[in-house]
């Protein structure tokens, strides 16, 4: 599962997710009931599916489990099939080394059973603890139970070509060979009896788009089959034959896909996704497909893999993490991440508006190990006592703050953080706002996200301290609000042991609505009331906006970063008549827009001049003062020179110039693509290499892109003041992120 062509996967599907907040409580409302009675196989039809149904947002916590033939050799990772056919890689050595050559001693031999070179029978064949072995698929479920999962189920099949199912047209599968056993009817039966929804996980679309790209070619017609050699059309054939044969069988509340989907036949999708929904239909049930790549967002949920959003993300998303670093299948001396880094990981992705898949890894016989117990076992306890701040909830317009930075994409490890790191969540009535820390951070908590220039807090009616017993609470004195935050006074020792704490914060009606510290906030209802959807700077036609939850004509009531704007307009695609909002808007009624706005655009105010400061090293950029066309951009310790202060003035498509208001130059990419090469500034001529895409990356931070060069401005570091402002390859280096504060 994780690796270089995953990577290269994910990249290609992120583009379908749009980059701006929500925490809507609906896809949206018009969406779900224009979804059709019976789909046809066109994008048209099967993207008014609702994505993402309120009870996989209620839901937040998933299970599943890489357990197949590939655990046999327990060595290297679920990879295995494909690198005991690379020459030289570790899995080859080892296989050759306990096996024999892959030419003389074949993947397939662990499916129908041979001799290693030692004389021990090898194959996938666990047997069930009724029939005296060890695998028990209840007790399995149970365990996801006990761990708080709210929906569970296998990898069904993995790119090594296995079925684990009693398929019609895949021979290789596990009631014909190996374990004699319909090991997806056992889970579905063990899952659904102990009511939690059914996922099924299907990643064979690599089979036969480079997984076996190694292994010989085959003459047998069934070993082309399993070794995906039967040839474009045939192949493109099987991977629908197969996931109809598991929609039929199972009935999956979540049909779970990994990479590679673009490089399956568009048709076949088309024909999967729309038979799939009108199998859904008839059984009455909303149902969820997700994918990393060859679906869009419309009408299926995009998966991370090991990852998430570093900011608050729409539309609902989910990520699939392991439950070791190392490998997502059991391997002799695998490692687990610890308790805190993977519960620290759901609150943090929870919090952002998504939902958490986690893998563990089962040896061959079917024995879960008591190192991945444990971890699951203590979030499930946290979840008993405190999960009323994760089921149910969503996420609010910020989603936290301090200094532990988790997600930002895929591949980024789950991150323990501190008692400095807190998360929101709301309940759905949007009443309750839950603050939870992850760590017990002494007698005194402020919460600067709440200060007073962000929120009014005066219908706040308490603040409790969820106890260790579920339901159960401890109230706080009043807190006090200052510019500095929101200060609650706490025990001065925690009084129980937990991996988080919670805040419930209640009010006597709704949230009151938060400014936003980039782009914009919008929202339902006057007064800043309703569901609130955090734009960030972009713009946004109707489906844009629709796929942030915020439905055409809906716009009531906004509020504004400092220094942006909003720039609605009463057409789709920027047309029609156009309004403009520089400030806060408590009812859009006023200017005679309210519910007009059908597609927006924010921006920064080009009237603003920002201080623009480097992440890593605190300093401004620079533009030396009145100094010749051609020199370089510098960074200065921020005195509040002109010098130091700029306006980003959109010029159209999403760019920007940087106007410096000492001499009114721009800043220049200058036309090199060198990495390290000095960014400069010119006189404004309208060029390329003079425009900026600036993209928020979460948390009032932005990289800030050249058009000709496509590099980003790196401050190099904790360099001293007058050094040079460089450009660089974008990446996840605190270099190349700035802030924008209004002067």
């Amino acid at each position: 599962m994780p690796s270089s062509l995953s990577r290269r996967q994910f990249v290609a599907g992120a583009t379908a997710v749009v980059a701006a907040a929500v925490t809507a409580d609906a896809f949206t409302a018009g969406r779900a009931l224009a979804a059709p009675t019976t789909y046809t196989a066109s994008w048209n039809s099967v993207n008014q599916h609702s994505a993402a149904p309120e009870w996989f947002r209620d839901a937040k916590f998933g299970i599943y489990f890489h357990w197949g033939v590939f655990s046999v050799p327990a060595y290297d990772s679920e990879w295995y099939p494909r690198n005991m056919y690379i020459s030289g890689s570790n899995a080859n050595t080892h296989h050759k080394a306990t096996y024999g050559d892959p030419s003389v001693w074949p993947y397939h031999n662990f499916i129908n059973g041979a001799k290693d070179l030692a004389g021990n029978t090898v194959q996938f064949a666990p047997k069930l603890k009724s029939a005296g072995g060890a695998f028990d698929p209840n007790e399995w479920a149970q365990l996801f139970v006990d761990a708080g999962a709210r929906y569970a189920g296998p990898v069904a099949e993995h790119h090594d070509g296995f079925s684990m199912w009693d398929s019609q047209v895949n021979e290789w599968n596990s009631v014909s060979k190996g374990p004699g056993l319909n090991l997806l009817r056992l889970f579905t039966d063990a899952i659904r009896a102990k009511n939690l929804k059914l996922l099924v996980a299907m990643h064979h679309a690599y089979n036969f788009n480079g997984y076996y790209d190694h292994a010989p070619a085959q003459t047998d017609a069934s070993l082309k089959k399993l070794y995906g050699q039967l040839g474009s059309t045939a192949e493109n054939q099987l991977w629908y034959d197969k996931l109809k044969e598991v929609i039929d069988r199972a009935q999956p509340d979540i049909l779970w896909q990994d990479f590679d989907l673009s490089a399956v036949d568009e048709q076949q999708r088309l024909n999967f996704l729309s038979y799939y929904y009108n199998q859904a239909n008839s059984w009455g049930k909303e149902v969820v497909a997700t994918y990393k790549d060859g679906f869009d967002s419309h009408g299926e949920v995009f998966d991370y893999e090991r990852g998430g959003p570093g900011d608050l993300t729409d539309p609902y998303w989910l990520t699939d993490d392991s439950i070791s670093s190392s490998s997502w299948c059991y391997t002799q001396g695998i490692g687990y991440y610890s308790t805190q880094q993977m519960l620290h990981a759901l609150i943090d992705r929870v919090s952002k508006n998504g939902n958490m898949l986690l893998n563990i890894a089962p040896m061959a016989d079917g024995t879960i190990p008591q190192g991945q117990k444990d971890v699951l076992l203590a979030i499930g306890d946290y979840l008993k006592r405190f999960g009323e701040s994760i089921y149910d909830t969503r996420a609010w317009t910020a989603y936290g703050e301090g200094p532990t930075k988790m997600g930002g994409g895929a591949f980024t490890n789950p991150t323990a953080g501190t008692a400095q790191d807190i998360r929101f969540t709301r309940n759905k009535a949007n009443t309750v706002l839950y603050a939870t820390v992850l760590g017990w951070p002494g007698s005194s908590l402020t919460i600067k996200t709440l200060n007073s220039s962000r929120i009014k807090v005066t219908s706040l009616q308490s603040v409790q301290l969820l106890n260790s017993t579920a339901g159960t609470y401890t109230t706080l004195a009043t807190p006090t609000q200052s510019a500095s935050g929101l200060t609650v006074a706490l025990p001065s020792s925690a009084p129980f042991s937990a991996n988080a704490y919670v805040l419930k914060l209640t009010f006597s009606g709704q949230i009151p609505g938060l400014r936003p510290v980039a782009g914009a906030v919008t929202f339902q209802d006057v007064n800043y009331a309703g569901t609130g959807t955090v734009l960030g700077i972009g713009d946004y036609t109707a489906d844009a906006l629709a796929l942030a939850g915020l439905g055409a004509g809906t716009l009531s009531s906004l509020r504004l970063a400092p220094g942006h704007q909003v720039i609605g307009y009463s057409g789709d695609n920027f047309t029609g008549t156009a309004w403009t909002f520089t400030a806060d808007n408590a009812d859009l009624r006023t200017t005679g827009n309210n519910d007009a706005v059908t597609s927006l655009k924010v921006q920064f105010n080009p009237s603003t001049y920002f201080q623009v400061l480097n992440v890593t090293n605190g300093l401004a950029l620079d533009s030396g003062g009145n100094v010749a066309s051609g020199s370089n951009l510098k960074q200065w310790a921020w005195d509040g020179s002109p010098n130091l202060q700029w306006q980003a003035v959109e010029v159209g498509g999403g760019y920007y110039k940087l106007v410096n208001r000492t001499n009114g130059m721009v800043a220049d990419g200058w036309g090199t693509t060198d990495n390290g090469s000095p960014a400069r500034e010119a006189a404004w001529n309208g060029g390329s290499n003079q425009q900026w895409q600036i993209t928020h990356r979460g948390d009032g931070r932005y990289s800030i892109a050249n058009r000709t060069t496509g590099l980003v401005l790196d401050g190099g570091g904790n360099v001293s003041s007058g050094s040079v402002t460089k450009q660089w390859t974008y990446g996840s280096s605190t270099n190349l992120l700035w802030t924008f504060t209004a002067q």
